[in-house]
């Protein structure tokens, strides 16, 4: 409980710095893991989205992944999000994400990942403003690489990630979106895990909207 009001206290701290721009934002999340079976885990976590007038978007989510060989873990999840729109109403939504996760050491403490996923949002009441795609219908693609430095709690992580809009409609059938993000992993002693990253998101095809600049902090807990 200290550490999620911890989180939140961030959260909503460094939102408040970003007052002078709408394209400022404080991520947190805070979740558990733990194994069903042999190979089989579940996580539980929630997370919260802060921009200049506080909680944009409030998600908790499930799901389970499967270690189906040691360098492939198919994976789904459920996420209920509520998120405010551009009229400062929120609105509640549904999600499934579908993602197939690839990780393979290329050389000693050098790991590169990939993950794609599909996204599906369902039951939102109305048609969307505009699309968005982090919580509508969506392909995305993250390649990463992440070094576990010897001697070290710090594991840096760099990666990239691509958004495809499959919808038939305008400003369908094309990448919508990339983020760009670099951050570190930090080993905790126990079943504690902690990870901060700044990232940058950018619309393609919208440059009204300009960049999003996120700082993003996490924490995990396995059982």
């Amino acid at each position: 409980m200290k550490l999620t009001a911890l989180l939140l206290f961030i959260g909503i701290s460094i939102s408040s710095i970003g007052q002078e721009s709408d394209h400022f934002m404080a991520w947190t999340k805070v979740g558990v893991t733990g194994d069903v079976i042999k190979k089989l885990d579940w996580s539980l976590d929630v997370s919260s989205r802060f921009d200049n007038q506080g909680v944009a978007t409030f998600f908790p989510q499930a799901g389970i992944e499967y270690k189906l060989k040691k360098w492939f873990k198919p994976s789904v999840e459920y996420r209920f999000i509520t998120d405010r729109n551009k009229y400062g109403n929120y609105k509640s939504s549904h999600r499934i994400n579908v993602n197939a996760n690839f990780k393979k050491e290329i050389i000693k403490r050098l790991d590169l990942g990939l993950r794609i996923r599909y996204q599906y949002a369902f039951q939102q009441f109305g048609a969307p403003d505009t699309y968005d795609a982090d919580f509508d219908q969506a392909f995305r693609f993250k390649p990463g690489i992440s070094y576990d430095i010897k001697g070290s709690i710090f594991k840096p992580t760099l990666s990239s990630e691509f958004f495809y809009n499959p919808s038939f409609g305008e400003g369908g059938r094309q990448f919508s979106k990339m983020r760009f993000a670099v951050g570190t992993k930090v080993d905790l002693d126990g079943p504690h895990s902690f990870s901060v990253k700044y990232q940058l998101d950018k619309k393609f095809r919208s440059y009204k909207d300009g960049t999003r600049h996120v700082l993003a902090v996490s924490y995990e807990f396995s059982l």
